[in-house]
C-alpha cells in the first residue's frame, strides 16, 4: 500500500486542526457543565495517552525517550494541555463556547510578539497594520456592557487571555524543542505527563470526581470524541505540522475555530452572538489574516 506524500499528510493535519478543534469548544461546553474541568481534562488526556502508546506499541514505534526530551515534553505538556487546556476548559464555565472561540484567535497575535521578543525577527508594516487590528478587535471584545457589568465574565475572558499566551509560547518553544521525532509519541508523552499534572491539581482544589458510568449521555459522547478526535487525532495533527511548517502557518487555525466553534454553539446550544461580537471578530480575524501572510525575509 502506498504510503501518504507528505504534503497530503500536511493538507489532512490542517483539516484536523481547523475543523475538529472549532468543535472542541463546544464539546468542553457540554462537558464542563457537569464534570470539574481539572478532573475532566485529566481524564480526556489520561485516556487518551494510554490509547496512543498502544497504538504507537502495536505499530512498533519507539517509545524511548531521552532525559531532555522528558523535560521538554513536560514543560510542553503544561504549557499547552495542564494551563492551556485545563484552565480554558474551567474558562469556559463563565463564557459562552463561540464568545471563548473568538478569544483564542488572537492567538496569531501572541505568536508574533513572541517570535519578535525571542528571535529578534523585524514585524513588516504588514504584521503592524495586523497587530493594531487585533488590539482593536480585542478591545471590542472585552468592553462590551453585558461583559463590564459581570465580573465571573470577565475573570474568564482574562484567563482565557492567559491561556493564549500559554499556548502560543508553547507553539514557539516546541517548534525548536528537542521532542520525541514521531509527533504521535510525542504527543502521548505530553498528554500523560499532564494528565498526571491535572489530576494533582484536580485533587488540590477538592474536586469531585465520578465515574463514566454516572456521567449523562450527552457528557459521556463529548467526552468520547474529546479523547479521539479533539486529543488523539486534533492534537498529533498540531505536533506533527509545528514540525513540518511555520508556528505562524499552523496559528491559522485561527480563522476557521471560531467560524466553526460559533455556527456548532448557535445550532447545538442556542448560543447568541452580539453586533459589536460580530464585528470585533470581523476585525479580528482581519487582524489575524495580516499578521499570518507573509514573506520569508520577516514577520
Amino acid at each position: 500500500m502506498k504510503k501518504p506524500s507528505s504534503k497530503s499528510l500536511i493538507i489532512i493535519a490542517f483539516i484536523a486542526i481547523y475543523v475538529i478543534w472549532g468543535s472542541t469548544y463546544l464539546l468542553n461546553k457540554i462537558s464542563v457543565t457537569e464534570l470539574p474541568p481539572l478532573f475532566l481534562a485529566a481524564i480526556r488526556f489520561f485516556v487518551a495517552s494510554i490509547l496512543i502508546f498502544s497504538i504507537a506499541k502495536a505499530l512498533k514505534f519507539s517509545l524511548k525517550i531521552t532525559k531532555k526530551q522528558l523535560l521538554n515534553s513536560t514543560l510542553v505538556g503544561f504549557l499547552f494541555l495542564v494551563y492551556g487546556n485545563g484552565v480554558f476548559v474551567w474558562a469556559l464555565k463563565y463564557v459562552d463556547s463561540g464568545f471563548g472561540a473568538l478569544l483564542a484567535s488572537t492567538q496569531p497575535l501572541f505568536v508574533l510578539l513572541l517570535m519578535r521578543l525571542m528571535d529578534h525577527k523585524r514585524m513588516r508594516p504588514k504584521s503592524l497594520i495586523g497587530v493594531g487590528l487585533g488590539i482593536i478587535g480585542m478591545y471590542l471584545l472585552v468592553t462590551q456592557k453585558e461583559l463590564v457589568t459581570n465580573e465571573e465574565t470577565l475573570l474568564g475572558v482574562f484567563m482565557i487571555f492567559t491561556c493564549v499566551f500559554s499556548w502560543s509560547y508553547g507553539s514557539v518553544f516546541v517548534a525548536k524543542a528537542d521532542v520525541p521525532k514521531n509527533s504521535f509519541v510525542s504527543t502521548g508523552y505530553q498528554m500523560a505527563i499532564a494528565s498526571i499534572m491535572l489530576a494533582c491539581a484536580s485533587l488540590s482544589f477538592g474536586e469531585t470526581w465520578t465515574p463514566p458510568l454516572l456521567w449523562s449521555p450527552k457528557v459521556q459522547l463529548a467526552m468520547l470524541a474529546l479523547i479521539t478526535f479533539g486529543s488523539i487525532v486534533a492534537f498529533t495533527a498540531f505536533n506533527y505540522l509545528l514540525k513540518q511548517v511555520s508556528t505562524e502557518k499552523v496559528a491559522t487555525s485561527a480563522y476557521v475555530n471560531p467560524i466553526v466553534a460559533m455556527a456548532l454553539g448557535w445550532y447545538v446550544l442556542d448560543e447568541t452572538l452580539s453586533i459589536q461580537s460580530i464585528i470585533a471578530a470581523v476585525v479580528l480575524l482581519t487582524g489575524v489574516y495580516f499578521i499570518t501572510t507573509r514573506k520569508k525575509d520577516g514577520v
